[in-house]
């Protein structure tokens, strides 16, 4: 009896043992995207699903929980199972809801751990044609003058976008009045209407306006300029030291093992460095953006106090 007890506590240490060490992935594997779909983060995480198929051999299905200025989806990746089947595209609104909101149901860098940055984006600031200006300086007097109304919309109080174009008031002495709506796409459709002068937007988002000649793009928020508009002025030319760039990038929930983030970050490198990503990504304006874990970290760790910064100098809040 004492025999047959040891065979089967052997049994179920050595199932456990296969168990903990089955390979991942084991199954189809979530990228979490935390905003709706068609904006340029469910782009992104869409073209990284199809292509991390490839490289990790299972089915990677995009899951669009958005929300809250992204914190619903933060949130639901931070709890999910550390297993490495639930992977999370936060971007740099995440790094700006630390300072945004009182509070929040998760901690970005507590219950998120950083496996690689995917891309670099910048902003563009883009006027509708009508409006007499033709590039920086020329935007920066009319903006200045007060006999002139400009209003630039963005995706809401405490966006990106509001905090470029109030950064851009502070540096710029601007009087630019903010004009609040509930997402970018509404935005952008009333400066095309003529209902608002300017906004501060990714450029995937206004690329094909600009090259319509709806809108004139007038200067990139980036310190340098974008290598897909290289002969559009970056602001920190003409405001020395202004910088708003936007970013992304894939985390796992906190207690996922090294391992896993390992070989995730190995494919996720991979992807970045191949030519057809690098072109895809260019034609949204963006830059790859490949690193190691711990870069990604670093990373983080210094944007959260820059946007909380740039939170301050807006005066903006969430709740």
């Amino acid at each position: 009896m004492k025999i047959v007890s040891a065979l089967i506590v052997s049994s179920l240490f050595m199932a456990q043992g296969a168990s903990a060490q089955a390979p991942w992935p084991s199954k189809p594997v979530t990228l979490v995207v935390p905003f709706a779909p068609g904006g340029s983060t469910d782009v992104t995480g869409r073209m990284l699903a199809a292509k991390l198929k490839a490289e990790i051999g299972q089915t990677v299905i995009v899951e669009n929980r958005g929300g809250a200025g992204g914190n619903l989806g933060a949130d639901y990746a931070a709890k999910a199972a550390p297993d490495g089947h639930t992977i999370f595209l936060a971007t740099s609104t995440h790094a700006t809801n630390v300072s945004l909101y009182s509070k929040l149901p998760y901690d970005f860098v507590r219950d998120l751990a950083p496996v690689s940055q995917v891309a670099y984006i910048p902003n563009a600031l883009v006027v509708n044609a009508k409006v007499p200006v033709k590039n920086l300086a020329e935007f920066l007097a009319y903006a200045r003058d007060p006999k002139n109304d400009v209003r630039y919309g963005s995706a809401g109080n405490g966006s990106s976008l509001h905090i470029a174009g109030a950064l851009f008031n502070s540096m710029g002495g601007t009087r630019m009045l903010h004009v609040p709506y509930k997402g970018s796409g509404p935005a952008i459709l009333d400066l095309l209407g003529g209902q608002i002068e300017a906004m501060f937007s990714p450029l995937v988002d206004v690329l094909p306006h600009i090259k319509s000649g709806r809108l004139t793009a007038i200067g990139i928020t980036t310190k340098k300029r974008s290598a897909t508009m290289p002969d559009v002025a970056a602001i920190n030319e003409a405001l020395p030291g202004y910088e708003v760039a936007l970013w992304n990038g894939i985390l796992v929930p906190s207690k996922t093992p090294p391992e896993i983030i390992n070989k995730l970050n190995v494919a996720i490198n991979k992807i970045l460095q191949q030519p057809e990503t690098v072109s895809l990504l260019a034609d949204q304006g963006s830059e790859p953006a490949p690193g190691s874990p711990a870069q990604f970290r670093e990373f983080i760790a210094k944007e959260i106090p820059h946007w909380k910064k740039l939170v301050e100098i807006s005066g903006a809040r969430a709740d």
